[in-house]
């Protein structure tokens, strides 16, 4: 059994949440175990109680009490990557950059495993990594369900500072979506506080009056780029802030669900018109990135079922460019 240390936080791990510091560092160490050793007190940040969701900050002092792994907490790991998979997620890069990937992840991959979940995008990012380089780390999400842009960190450096990016807001992205009916204004900003309702697994984001320990503020910014009559409306959307299933919420809450959300709306049989599936699309990414500290916009073309929708209803790619250069979201 080891005894107790104390370890310095680097430059390197500015923002990152302390379990995920103690992963890095111990990865034999349950995330059960980790909370019990928590809620007694003998993890602690320059002295004080600590929390698993803690951002830690270059200097503080983490005391880890005498935590030898053993048996009981073997370390994971990670499955062989196939020959098809590596080639599959290498196909989705849109962008290579020295601190970070852009991908463009299809509907129906998750982006982290769960209890009935063992393939997802984590579990492929190693196939992006080359000889003796980090393994590539998550930095956001996407729902499982939602397409489109999202970036991957080449290192842990990278990783902390493009969390810190996301934030403070030093990220705008922006997606496309098919709505029922058409908003009213055709521009504006929900600005409808989030919180977490129902049992794990049918989770719910709901409206609620704002409060620190249960509704979180939640902003979108909308713009209807063109609509059908008054049965569809394609939408342009900006999150604000970044709550889970903000925009899918946002749109119900607003009474313009997304099509193909059983969730937040309802699954409908178009005859085979639309096709099914949810038609949100993270369409765009802009950030700094760390090299030259030049700022980049990587887009993400539409997959399949979104395409086909697009062309059923004439929707062309130069609207939305036009529409939201003229509103400011994209450059002229």
């Amino acid at each position: 059994m080891s005894e107790v240390s104390s370890r310095p936080v680097s430059n390197a791990e500015e923002g990152i949440r302390l379990d995920r510091w103690f992963k890095r560092h111990y990865p034999r160490v349950s995330h059960g175990r980790l909370e019990k050793l928590l809620r007694t007190g003998q993890i602690r940040i320059d002295g004080a109680r600590a929390r698993s969701n803690d951002r830690l900050k270059p200097g503080q002092i983490i005391r880890v009490p005498p935590i030898e792994p053993d048996a009981a907490w073997p370390a994971k790991q990670e499955a062989p990557i196939s020959d098809k998979d590596a080639r599959f997620v290498r196909a989705l890069v849109l962008r290579k950059e020295p601190d970070f990937f852009v991908l463009n992840k299809p509907a129906g991959l998750a982006v982290q495993g769960g209890s009935k979940t063992t393939r997802h995008l984590d579990a492929l990012l190693p196939a992006l990594a080359g000889m003796g380089e980090e393994r590539p780390r998550l930095v956001h999400r996407l729902d499982r369900d939602t397409s489109g842009v999202i970036v991957v960190a080449r290192s842990a450096a990278s990783a902390a500072e493009l969390s810190a990016l996301f934030r403070t807001k030093g990220v705008t992205k922006i997606y496309w979506a098919l709505v029922h009916g058409v908003p009213s204004p055709r521009a504006g900003t929900i600005d409808v506080a989030l919180a977490k309702e129902g049992s794990r697994g049918s989770e719910r984001m709901e409206p609620q009056e704002e409060d620190p320990e249960h509704g979180r503020r939640a902003i979108t910014r909308y713009e209807v780029v063109s609509n059908v009559a008054q049965k569809f409306a394609w939408v342009a959307l900006m999150p604000v802030t970044g709550r889970t299933h903000q925009l899918r919420a946002h749109l119900a809450a607003i009474g313009h669900p997304i099509v193909g959300d059983p969730k937040y709306g309802k699954v409908e049989d178009f005859g085979g018109e639309i096709p099914p599936g949810l038609q949100l699309h993270a369409r765009s990414i802009s950030l700094p990135t760390a090299i030259k500290r030049r700022r980049i916009r990587v887009e993400a073309p539409l997959f399949a079922h979104m395409t086909e929708t697009w062309r059923l209803f004439g929707f062309e790619e130069s609207e939305a460019n036009q529409a939201l250069a003229d509103v400011g979201w994209e450059p002229k």
